[in-house]
């Protein structure tokens, strides 16, 4: 097994373990916060945070378009090239920075208009923003040096650390909860965490990278000698803002166009479509940085190899979710919360068609971030611009069915139809007839085993009820059966799928040679 292939899976493995990790102290602790710190105080810290993380649009793009320029001299192992790079990076943080602390404080000046009807006093609510605000802006100050390991494949280093901080943290917020149910200390707990949480991580800088003497005070000589940088940044703004705005956007198009309980029920299947979601794509994140070096390397053959490796088991994954999803979603509403917060049958489908999008577009996008494809700007104008004109069209009539038709005709034109093409056509030099030869092919063999799926439901009358044994029932003589089907016809049919097979003798033990 090669470096490569250790680093990849390293980074999945330690992804997906405080993934769960994370999942269950988060339920466990935001009870315990509701119940001994009060909803008042829970809300708002997440008022607070969502107001952070607009204030951290002026980041959009920079910590990306860095790690790409790192991809070459980290395979070159061209020390002084990384040594300018990420003294670069660092002046550029740091003057992010000082914006970031200077609009803060600014912010800070309207929370006696914004929070006059808050029952929690003042005083709570400016120590827990400039807690908040000092934890954030600490990490443009100093830590900004992690995204060496980010494009050196070893994220796994920064989960272990940072992760392990915040499940320790969050165990002594919950002990000092239970005991003190004191606002001060437990804010006081999050701003001293994330100083610790960041002094060791640079210890372990230090530690992996020796070598490493970044330089701040060259930061503006050094933005002439790498004037792309700044463009490519520029260019991956564009397209960062446009997710961040569509993927905020939906809670308001619901309330403004259909209501605010809605808001609600529209959230509890993000969150279960979120949840599952995010178990997969942690996996294929640990892989990015690994792509980034492969092309750096610019051995075509392999690369297209690994391309279509990647993308079988990311459309095999995505069928697992789907198939798993389709007809337990609702049942499991049902069971969780109760019927009256079921939807239609109608946007279950519709979630679902968004769901298999987003699950199978990360490949084309690594690999568009690792030959830096980001000039196609006006596809982000594009895209926000077709997802609000058909909500807008449509929602008025149809409510919910329309606001998500509205991003899914948006994801067709430009993530299905443009971004490979964009690939294809910029990055790997081919025709696109070659990219369609197989993704067709794999559409094909999820139509199949989705047509297996619902012919056995309606030929055995296996249909799951709002019950934990129904759906486990279900689970296993159909949902399982299926996936099975559909993983032997991707073997059959699907391009990259027996080439990755006989490269997992064991699963999850071999990806890159």
């Amino acid at each position: 097994m090669g470096n490569r292939t250790r680093k990849s899976i390293l980074n999945a493995e330690v992804g997906l373990l405080f993934y769960f990790l994370s999942l269950f102290v988060a339920f466990f602790s935001r009870k315990v916060f509701l119940a001994n710190l009060g909803a008042d105080f829970i809300g708002l810290t997440g008022t607070l945070l969502s107001i952070l993380s607009f204030l951290n649009l002026s980041e959009l793009g920079i910590g990306l378009s860095v790690s790409y320029f790192l991809f070459k001299p980290l395979a070159d192992n061209d020390r002084q090239k990384i040594n300018e790079i990420i003294s670069l990076l660092g002046y550029l943080y740091k003057r992010i920075g000082q914006f970031i602390l200077s609009i803060g404080i600014l912010v800070s000046l309207f929370f006696p208009l914004m929070f006059k009807n808050n029952d929690l006093p003042l005083s709570i609510v400016y120590f827990a923003f400039f807690s908040f605000l000092g934890s954030n802006v600490i990490g443009y100050f100093i830590n900004y040096r992690q995204i060496l390991l980010n494009a050196d494949q070893k994220m796994y280093l920064v989960s272990i650390y940072s992760q392990s901080f915040n499940f320790l943290k969050s165990v002594l917020q919950i002990f000092l909860a239970i005991y003190y149910k004191n606002l001060y200390l437990w804010v006081a707990i999050e701003f001293m965490a994330a100083i610790v949480q960041c002094a060791v991580l640079n210890w372990k800088i230090n530690k992996e990278y020796p070598w490493l003497k970044s330089d701040k005070s060259k930061g503006r000589l050094l933005l002439k000698e790498y004037p792309d940088i700044i463009k490519k940044t520029k260019q991956i703004v564009i397209h960062q803002l446009k997710d961040f705005l569509l993927n905020k956007s939906d809670e308001i198009m619901i309330f403004a166009f259909v209501s605010l309980k809605m808001v609600a029920y529209y959230g509890n299947y993000v969150m279960i479509i979120t949840k599952l979601s995010t178990m997969f794509l942690t996996f294929f994140s640990g892989m990015a940085s690994g792509i980034g070096n492969l092309v750096a390397e610019g051995n075509k053959p392999h690369i297209m190899n690994i391309f279509w490796q990647l993308s079988s088991a990311k459309y095999l994954t995505a069928g697992i979710l789907v198939f798993s999803l389709s007809f337990l979603i609702n049942p499991f509403i049902c069971w969780w919360l109760g019927e009256e917060y079921q939807l239609s049958r109608l946007i279950v489908i519709l979630f679902m068609i968004n769901l298999y999008i987003m699950q199978t577009r990360p490949i084309v996008d690594m690999f568009n971030h690792s030959y830096g494809l980001y000039g196609d700007v006006w596809s982000a104008w594009v895209e926000g611009i077709i997802n609000i004109v058909v909500t807008i069209a449509v929602a008025s009539q149809w409510g919910l069915v329309g606001i998500l038709m509205g991003k899914i005709v948006s994801l067709f034109f430009i993530v299905v139809l443009w971004k490979p093409y964009y690939l294809f056509s910029q990055g790997f030099k081919e025709n696109i007839t070659k990219y369609w030869s197989g993704i067709l092919r794999y559409y094909l063999c999820f139509i199949l085993a989705f047509a297996y799926l619902l012919g056995t439901m309606y030929a055995f009358r296996l249909f799951p009820e709002p019950s934990l044994p129904s759906m486990i029932l279900f689970g296993l003589a159909e949902v399982l059966p299926t996936i099975v089907f559909y993983f032997i016809l991707l073997l059959i049919i699907g391009p990259g799928t027996m080439s990755l097979y006989k490269r997992i003798p064991v699963i999850g033990k071999k990806l890159f040679p």
